[in-house]
């Protein structure tokens, strides 16, 4: 007996040092694989801005704060910043939030109005308030008390969608089971004396371009989480309306004890599910990042077969994964990855489910 357990200590002997190696390699591996950034959509000067603020020495907040203010800066696709995505009135309004997953602070505007950086008034609102959500002209208002230039955010390209949109006779809209028809005129609309549910028949004359939000994780080679959206929201959307990129959970998350996630889409459906928090919430159980993702896409298919959306997750040791759901004109959604493992910030595609 005393052989064999001899036998079984040199043997032990000769295995530890080989699973310490292996272990050490794997912790290589995913200090490698760090720090990642990954936004949603094919926006390239975005995803590279944020590298380089990281590769500068900057924070993470600040790259998220960098790289989302350049997508504004740029009016990506026409859905970030101003002078896109006018209201049924006209006005180009912005939404934005930011997170930090070290301390689980959360900076957001929603409705802002004649101030152009929305990211960057929602840092501050992080920094200079003990709030997290500030709204409409009340959050211009802070805006340029921080600072931030009170301007026109209307743009002639703005002006013209939004008159070819009217001489359409307000189509799409997002009214329903309204007077008059929703589906055939412009408003004022108000509610009929008896309430006649009809299907929305508009929903699918909406472009995918409608919902482009930018939204990005960034992770530190610490491992350090932080997140954020930027946003100007449904293109003729009903005065007022605020989607999902402005709220914790939903337009993004961040927690640095697992990881982060953000969305991207149909805002008014995506909300609802805080599709950002439950992905991350995922990946704290052990999920790999791209399943994390499926989980949630595939959790609002459940009640919403045809929305149009997509996530990004990436977790604390770098990997990172995103899906999105199949519907017509929406096969493939595409989005952006910088890592030490790739030589420059990279466009990656996925096929949707």
């Amino acid at each position: 007996m005393a052989g064999a357990g001899s036998a079984g200590g040199r043997r032990w002997m000769m295995v530890a040092p080989l699973l310490l190696v292996l272990w050490q390699l794997a912790g290589a591996a995913s200090a490698a694989a760090l720090p990642v950034v990954i936004n949603t959509w094919a926006f390239r000067k975005a995803a590279e801005t944020a590298w380089r603020v990281l590769q500068l020495g900057g924070s993470e907040l600040d790259a998220v704060e960098r790289g989302c203010s350049q997508c504004e800066i740029d009016q990506c696709d026409g859905s970030v910043g101003y002078g896109g995505s006018p209201d049924e009135s006209g006005e180009t309004t912005l939404d934005a939030m930011i997170m930090d997953g070290n301390t689980m602070e959360v900076g957001a505007v929603a409705d802002l109005r004649h101030v152009k950086n929305a990211i960057g008034v929602a840092r501050k609102v992080i920094e200079y308030t003990k709030h997290t959500l500030l709204v409409g002209e009340s959050a211009s208002l802070f805006a340029v008390r921080m600072g931030f230039p009170y301007e026109d955010l209307t743009t002639q390209k703005s002006l013209s969608v939004y008159s070819k949109w009217l001489n359409q006779s307000c189509q799409p809209n997002y009214w329903k089971n309204v007077v008059p028809d929703s589906s055939k005129s412009c408003g004022p609309y108000k509610r009929p004396e008896k309430v006649i549910c009809k299907e929305e028949q508009t929903i699918l004359q909406r472009s995918v371009h409608n919902h482009d939000t930018i939204g990005m994780v960034v992770i530190g080679g610490s491992g350090t989480v932080a997140s954020g959206t930027s946003t100007n929201g449904a293109v003729h959307k009903i005065p007022g309306r605020v989607g999902d990129s402005p709220i914790a959970g939903a337009g993004s998350y961040a927690d640095s004890t697992a990881g982060g996630a953000a969305a991207t889409g149909d805002g008014d459906i995506m909300m609802r599910f805080l599709p950002s928090y439950q992905a991350v919430e995922y990946m704290r159980m052990g999920t790999d990042p791209t399943v994390a993702c499926q989980k949630v896409i595939s959790r609002i298919q459940k009640y919403a077969p045809k929305f149009f959306g997509a996530v990004v997750c990436a977790n604390t040791t770098g990997s990172y994964g995103a899906a999105c759901n199949k519907i017509p004109g929406f096969t493939q959604f595409h989005f952006m990855v910088s890592s030490p493992l790739l030589s420059q910030p990279t466009e990656q595609v996925v096929d949707c489910i």
